[in-house]
């Protein structure tokens, strides 16, 4: 699960969707049972095979809008390293649609395995209110148990 880039409260707090009013760790909750401190919710995430990071290791933004994020300082964290390291990865979920969009421009697609699906999801983000709480967990829910079918089915199972 891909965001864009911490907010400063997530930065300050060294956690990702730190601001209380996200809805990523409700949402995780609801669909896997997430629950705990930080540390605890992030190894659960682990246990249920997520990955969560962001498309962007570094760039220049005033505030913590999407909106604001200066492309020009933009810098991708390495996604060649890391889809080398987990070959397994079958969906790449980004939370919102800035997210995506920043990986389509600053990340070198061809080293994506072309089985790999690719899912824009809502922004759990409290900026986006255009979509309540329940239409972002059914959406999230529905790719994630999509993508949960396919493998099972791709193992035989």
């Amino acid at each position: 699960m891909l965001g864009s880039l911490p907010s400063r409260r997530s930065i300050a707090e060294q956690q990702y969707y730190a601001h209380p009013q996200n809805a990523f760790w409700p949402i995780m909750r609801e669909i896997f049972g997430i629950d705990g401190s930080y540390e605890d919710r992030c190894n659960q995430l682990v246990d249920h095979r997520v990955a969560l990071w962001d498309v962007l290791a570094s760039s220049e933004r005033p505030g913590s809008m999407d909106a604001d994020i200066r492309l020009d300082s933009a810098r991708a964290n390495d996604f060649d390293d890391f889809l080398v390291a987990h070959p397994d990865l079958r969906l790449i979920a980004f939370n919102g649609r800035t997210a995506q969009q920043l990986f389509q421009k600053l990340v070198n697609i061809q080293t994506i395995n072309a089985s790999m699906r690719q899912v824009v999801m809502p922004s759990t983000s409290p900026a986006y209110a255009a979509m309540p709480f329940l239409g972002k967990l059914d959406a999230w829910r529905e790719s994630i148990l999509v993508s949960a079918s396919e493998q099972l089915a791709r193992r035989g199972r």
